[in-house]
Order: C-alpha cells, then sequence, then structure tokens
C-alpha cells in the first residue's frame, strides 16, 4: 500500500504518462502508462540495457526504428482460440502485424553489437506464408477477394449477371414510363432494385412499394416484372456471404493454430516500443545512463546537475519556469541527510527529485543528470511527502504523517523478515531502501516534535539505506555532530531579494530567516527586536555562524570561477601558440623545399652550359687561347649558380633576467625570467605562458646570437664503464592496461608503477570517449619522475597506447 502511495506522492504516474506519449503503438503508451517496476536489479540492468542499445540503433538510422503495421491484435486472438470468426479488418490487422514484426527482426539483424536486441527478436515467428494467405483471400478494403475460392469467384459471376439483367429491365421501363417516374435513376431499398414512382400514378408501374418519400409525393416501386429477379439475387447475395464466412473461418483456425507464437509477437513488439519510447524520452530529458553502485564497496552516489523532469516538460511544454538543478554527492558512510531551510526553497523539489530519479533508474530510463550518474538499486522507494489533512477521517496533519511514516516502518520491517525467512543464519544485510520524509515531525509541539523526529532518523539510519528528510528543527542540524552517518544540507536563500535561489548547499545547515523577512516585510521594529530577545544571543551566533560558512563557500565559488576563466584563457593562448608553430613549421618545410627546387634547376641549367663549353671545345683541334677561353665561361658559370657565402652572425649576445629577447620559431617576443642553465636551456615568459627554450633557439631583438655555453671538462678519473642503456621493449611488467578503470583508480595504478619503474612505461589506456587518456596525460605531464610522454608506435598500439619515459 505505501508504494503505491509512494508513486502518487512522487507524481510517477504523470511521468509514465509522458513516456507514454513516446511510444509508437498503442501497446506501447498502454504498457508505458501501466509501467512495472522491477523486482530485482538484473532486471533493471536488463531494461537499461535495452534502452541504451535502442539508443545506439536509432543514432544509426536515418529514420529511426520504425513500428508500422503493428496492432493490438490480442482480443482477436481471444476471439480466434474461442472458435468466433474474424472480421475481414482483424484478419487484415493480424497480417500488418506480422509484416511489421518482420521488418522490426530484420533491421535488428542487420545491426552488429546489439546482443540484447538480438537476443530478444531470435525467436519471433512471424508466419510469412500466413500473411500470404490472407492478403490472397483479403484485399486492402478488408473485403473477402474473388480469388479466395472458386467457388466464391463462380457466385459473384452469377450476381453480376443478375444485376445487369434486373439495371436493364429497370432502364428499359423508365424509358418506356418517363412520365410516371419522379427522375431517371435506378436505387436500392432493403437490398432490392427500385424506381422513384410519382404517388398520383403510382397505377402506371404496378409493383411492390419498399419505401415512400419524407413528403409522400415519391413512391420506390420494384416492378412485378423485376422481382423474380431480385428474389434470385437476393438468394446469391445469401450464398456469397456464407461462401464468404466459410474462408474467413479458414483463416481465423490457422491464426487460431498459431496464437501462442502470436501473442509471443505481440509481447516482443511491445517490450520493443517500450525500449524505444524510454530511449526517446532519455533523449529528449538530455538524460545520461545511470550505473547502480554498491556503497558497501565506498562508492559514492553521484547526481550532478540533476533536473526535475516533470519540471522540465513543464518548461517545455507549458511554459514553465527554467528548471534549477541539484547536486547531490553522498558519501557511503552517509545514511540520513538533513534539509534545512526556509519555505518553497526547494526542499521537497530535492525530495521528489531523488525519488524520481531512482525510480528511473530501475525501470531502464536514464536520469536527467551529468555524466557520471551514479546511484544504488533500492528496492524499495518509501515517501512521506505533503500534507495527508482529512476532515472526513478526522486526521491532523501530524496525524497523516504519524500513519504514513507507520506504513513506511512497517514495509522497512517486512522487508527485513523476508531476508530473515530466505536463510536465518546469514548475516544482516545491510538495508536497501530509500526513504524521503517532508517536515519530520511537523504538527505538533516542536519539543515533542523534534524529540520524535531525531528519534525517527536514528532508527532509519539503522534500518534503511538511505534517508532524505527536511525539516525546520534546528535540534536536527546537531546530529551529524554526534553520528558520523549523519549529513546536512540546505537550501540557498537570497535575502535581498527575499527569494529562494533553489540551490542546495552541503555541509551547511541552513539558518532561520524568518525574523530577517518580517523585518523586510514592514513588521514594526521594535516586535522583531523583542522576538530576538526571545530567541536567544546562543541561536543569533549560530546563525551568523552559518552565514559566515554561506558567505566563505560563495567566495570560493568566484574564486572557483575565476580560475576557470584563467585556465580557459591559457588553453586558449596555448592552442594559439601551438597552431602559430605549426604555421611556422609548415611555412618553414615550404620554404625549404622551393629552395631545393630552385637549387636543382640551378644545377640542371650550368650543366647544360658547361657541356656546350665542351662540345665547343670538341669541334677541330683545340687551341690555348680556345682552352682560356672555356676555363673563363667555366669560372663565370660557378659564380653565377654558387650560393653566397653568409654572413656570419654577430656573437657575443647572453640573455641575463629581465630582458626581451626573440624566439624565432614561434615568432614570439619573450621577457627571460631565468638565466641560461649549464645545458644551454633557459626560461621565458609570453603573456600567460610559461616554457623552457634552447639557447641556440633563441636571438636578441638586434638579430645576435648568444655565445654557447661551453661545460667545464672535468678532470679523467678511471671510471667503470656505465651499464648497457636498457632497451626499450614493452613487457608484461612494464606494460600497465588501464581500460575500463575510472581517472581517480587510474592515477593511483600509475603513481604506483611510476614510482618502481626503471624504463619506459606502456600504458593502455584504449580509444573511447577520450577523457580516460586525458587524465593519464594531465597526471603524466605533472609526475615529477616523468620526462616526456608520447603515442605508441602504430603496431603497438598507436594513440590507444602512452609510453612515458622515466627520469
Amino acid at each position: 500500500m505505501i508504494q503505491s502511495e509512494t508513486l502518487e506522492l512522487l507524481e510517477w504516474p504523470r511521468l509514465c504518462q509522458h513516456l507514454a506519449t513516446f511510444a509508437a503503438t498503442k501497446l506501447g503508451a498502454t504498457a508505458a502508462r501501466h509501467l512495472k517496476i522491477p523486482d530485482s536489479q538484473t532486471q533493471s540492468e536488463l531494461l537499461l540495457e535495452q534502452t541504451k542499445e535502442i539508443y545506439q540503433l536509432e543514432t544509426r538510422l536515418t529514420t529511426g526504428l520504425s513500428f508500422e503495421g503493428i496492432q493490438d491484435i490480442g482480443d482477436s486472438l481471444e476471439r480466434a482460440e474461442r472458435s468466433g470468426v474474424l472480421a475481414g479488418e482483424e484478419l487484415l490487422a493480424i497480417a500488418t502485424t506480422l509484416a511489421g514484426a518482420r521488418n522490426l527482426r530484420r533491421v535488428i539483424d542487420n545491426q552488429e553489437d546489439l546482443p540484447i536486441l538480438t537476443d530478444l527478436v531470435a525467436d519471433l515467428r512471424t508466419y510469412p506464408e500466413l500473411e500470404q494467405e490472407i492478403h490472397r483471400c483479403i484485399d486492402e478494403r478488408a473485403q473477402v477477394t474473388d480469388r479466395a475460392s472458386q467457388k466464391l469467384g463462380e457466385i459473384r459471376t452469377d450476381s453480376r449477371r443478375v444485376r445487369s439483367q434486373i439495371t436493364q429491365k429497370l432502364q428499359n421501363i423508365l424509358q418506356a414510363k418517363s412520365g410516371a417516374v419522379q427522375e431517371q435513376l435506378i436505387t436500392q431499398r432493403s437490398d432490392r432494385f427500385v424506381i422513384p414512382v410519382k404517388a398520383p400514378q403510382k397505377d402506371a408501374i404496378p409493383g411492390i412499394v419498399h419505401d415512400t418519400s419524407t413528403s409522400g409525393a415519391t413512391l420506390y416501386v420494384e416492378p412485378n416484372s423485376v422481382v423474380p429477379l431480385g428474389n434470385q439475387l437476393r438468394q446469391i447475395i445469401r450464398r456469397e456471404q456464407a461462401e464468404e464466412e466459410t474462408i474467413r473461418r479458414v483463416l481465423t483456425e490457422q491464426v487460431a493454430a498459431v496464437k501462442p507464437d502470436l501473442e509471443r509477437l505481440l509481447a516482443i513488439a511491445t517490450t520493443l516500443d517500450l525500449a524505444t519510447a524510454r530511449s526517446r524520452y532519455s533523449f529528449w530529458l538530455g538524460a545520461n545512463p545511470p550505473r547502480f553502485i554498491q556503497r558497501e564497496d565506498r562508492e559514492m552516489i553521484t547526481l550532478r546537475n540533476l533536473r526535475h523532469p516533470l519540471l522540465v516538460w513543464q518548461q517545455q511544454h507549458e511554459q514553465g519556469q527554467p528548471v534549477i538543478p541539484v547536486d547531490l554527492l553522498i558519501s557511503p558512510q552517509i545514511r540520513v541527510v538533513t534539509i534545512t531551510g526556509p519555505n518553497t526553497g526547494g526542499k521537497t523539489v530535492t525530495l521528489k527529485t531523488l525519488g524520481l530519479a531512482a525510480l528511473m533508474a530501475k525501470v531502464g530510463l536514464f536520469v536527467p543528470a551529468r555524466e557520471p550518474v551514479e546511484i544504488p538499486w533500492f528496492d524499495k522507494v518509501l515517501a512521506d511527502i505533503g500534507d495527508e489533512q482529512s476532515l472526513q477521517q478526522s486526521l491532523s496533519t501530524f496525524s497523516g504523517h504519524i500513519r504514513r511514516i507507520s506504513r513506511i516502518l512497517e514495509a522497512l520491517g517486512t522487508g527485513e523478515a523476508e531476508e530473515d525467512e530466505k536463510d536465518s543464519n546469514a548475516p544482516c544485510p545491510m538495508p536497501n531502501s530509500l526513504v524521503l520524509l517532508d517536515e519530520v515531525g511537523a504538527g505538533t509541539d516542536p519539543v515533542e516534535g523534534s524529540a520524535l523526529a531525531i528519534a525517527l532518523l536514528q532508527y532509519l539510519a539503522n534500518h534503511s539505506q538511505l534517508t532524505i528528510a527536511t525539516t525546520h528543527f534546528g535540534e536536527l542540524k546537531a546530529l551529524k555532530y554526534e553520528d558520523d552517518r549523519f549529513e546536512n544540507a540546505s537550501v540557498e536563500f537570497d535575502e535581498s531579494t527575499l527569494s529562494p535561489t533553489y540551490r542546495l548547499l552541503w555541509g551547511i545547515p541552513g539558518r532561520s530567516n524568518a525574523l530577517t523577512i518580517a523585518l523586510r516585510l514592514g513588521l514594526k521594529p521594535e516586535v522583531v527586536q523583542q522576538a530576538k530577545t526571545q530567541v536567544g544571543e546562543a541561536t543569533d551566533e549560530v546563525n551568523q555562524v552559518i552565514a559566515g560558512l554561506e558567505a566563505q563557500r560563495r567566495r570560493q565559488e568566484t574564486k572557483a570561477a575565476e580560475a576557470q576563466v584563467l585556465l580557459q584563457q591559457a588553453e586558449r593562448l596555448y592552442k594559439e601558440v601551438s597552431a602559430k608553430a605549426a604555421s611556422l613549421e609548415e611555412r618553414e618545410s615550404s620554404l625549404r623545399a622551393s629552395q631545393e627546387i630552385a637549387v636543382q634547376q640551378a644545377i640542371a641549367q650550368a650543366k647544360g652550359e658547361i657541356a656546350q663549353v665542351i662540345r665547343r671545345l670538341q669541334k677541330g683541334t683545340p687551341t690555348a687561347q680556345e682552352a682560356q677561353q672555356a676555363t673563363n665561361a667555366l669560372n663565370q658559370i660557378g659564380q653565377q649558380y654558387q650560393p653566397a657565402t653568409p654572413a656570419k652572425p654577430k656573437v657575443g649576445f647572453m640573455p641575463k633576467v629581465g630582458d626581451r629577447i626573440r624566439v624565432p620559431k614561434l615568432g614570439q617576443i619573450a621577457e627571460v625570467i631565468a638565466a641560461p642553465d649549464e645545458d644551454g636551456e633557459l626560461s621565458v615568459r609570453f603573456g600567460l605562458m610559461k616554457m623552457t627554450v634552447k639557447l641556440q633557439d633563441v636571438e636578441s631583438l638586434d638579430g645576435q646570437k648568444p655565445e654557447p655555453v661551453v661545460k667545464a671538462k672535468p678532470a679523467p678519473a678511471a671510471v667503470t664503464p656505465p651499464p648497457p642503456a636498457v632497451p626499450e621493449i614493452r613487457t608484461s611488467k612494464n606494460t600497465i592496461d588501464l581500460r575500463g578503470k575510472r581517472v581517480a583508480d587510474a592515477e593511483y595504478i600509475l603513481d604506483k608503477a611510476i614510482s618502481e619503474a626503471t624504463g619506459p612505461v606502456s600504458i593502455i589506456h584504449g580509444y573511447g570517449t577520450g577523457k580516460l587518456r586525458q587524465g593519464v596525460h594531465a597526471f603524466l605531464q605533472q609526475h615529477p619522475r616523468v620526462n616526456n610522454y608520447e603515442p605508441a608506435e602504430q603496431a603497438d598500439g598507436g594513440t590507444g597506447v602512452t609510453v612515458a619515459h622515466i627520469k
């Protein structure tokens, strides 16, 4: 009972209704509106995998997964099993459903990496022969076709012949008795062919009157000469109807013979449609797939930027207010969170948002929060939210809350009793329920209500996985300092505007704003001052401490935002400098290539001119004068094509701290912040960037090159030869596989491996989204033992593997 109450309090039926709008079939929409919540984590994980695979499949398809033709044929199958005769529309619906299911299976079978969906449709039987037989016997208007049987074809041929005879006779009568008829028209009344006759001249055309016009001026008469043919046609029509029913009965029997398989087909199609609705709804919400965590393994509940799905719908479809997200980061040892703060500050919305997130994860929906989404699988979600005051039942607010809380405690006890029955000798399992309490202990004497709330929360700390409670009682704020399983949170309030910000502040209890609000709203200052004396100085001091904590938190958030801006500027500048350096290197390579081409062309031209000189000498007998002329010509060619000796750069410049120098490779003017060391390296700064460059890569602003640093030669001494260099061979000992790890876990493994390494370390992080690779590179960049790192050779893993060189 309390489970259904909780679903109503959390407005779960509204969410199911929203989900149903994303279904493609009536079956899927019905299943979405009556969504069943799984009883085990295994079932929830299977539903999540279905949603993920549909999400992946629809990103590949241009038009999405199509459920065209699939209809709700359940009632037809039941009637077929009970020997009823299905109508043409029902048979046609069965045929289109078979075709639609076959198309679904074909689309899924043609895709790779969809094991859950492939296994789901593996035993789907679509009976193409039954579909073909239905289409042979039933046309698109749901009528039995002439080709359904030879007998039916012959009957309809006779019917057309008799109708033609009747029509011909009536046409003759209309022409012969044109003065007696109202208009030249042949119509039908009660399946009999008649003609409209003027009432005063009814004796002109003897026959049977089947109908009269409203005014009585027209009689619809079947002439006596046509009556025998009409009787004959009626007999033919009855034979036709009997034959059509026989054909539909045969088709119905074929449907009844495969009813279990068709019911299975409907169930699979409904499962696929429901998974598709979950995927499309999750995409519309901008939600992310959750991961079920085990708090016993010290895993933290992580729900960043969590949004209330019903408020998102209200904002998008009903012009509601923008949704303010909340951050829920709950450590594994925390079992109770008390949220304090002013009314209308968002405490109740936070409770409902968490409750809906837990239920959405259980039914296979993605959760509207930023990745990663990590939440436990709660076997029960129990809530006491809102006012249960009832005049009919004579229940006050307090009584209503207590009755509902009693049902919650009873449900928790039932779960424990079931566990005990399973194995009386097993250790007591960790409670696995989520309890949401709104205004715990409210509605009665504040002293007694506060005491009751404390006792209740201490009980729940022992009997539930997690409890979130909102309260106005200041005594509950102190529980955190008595028991490390308790945590405080509060909703932020802006005193300047007298309005809540709907932000959730963790670790800081909420402070009372009643007196401040009363003063701002115009209550007499002497009344407010008198109230402060009644409250006491201790409470005022506590509020001042809380206000100080809130201000400190805001300053930290401001500084963090400023640091983030500076980081983004540095990253942008680094990208610009890197792009400029790459452009300069490309330009240098292009110039070098063009110079090489020019040199080759000059050499070829010089060779041609030299060959001409040689050919002139070879003509006849060369003389000394001709030889001298040839020598002079060769010298001129050499002077023309020999490159000029470059002028030696000015030497003697040595950069000092504070000097401004030029870095030609980067095209930047930099300031020296550290003098050159014995290795000829100095530190420079330009803008926000600092970097180390070599002495030979810089020059003064007037073009002088610096003097090279000469290392002092050590005195010769007999030393033992150094050990041979360790070959950089990748083995299992110097290889770390981080695939599937989180960045935080990877950093711990990396630090341990680098501290023990004596040579290069190969780190396998894979490709994936690139987040793990970025985290590894960031860690290596700041590690003191890492000299440099680079991607592995293509044959050894390429960019999926990083090789770190140890100092």
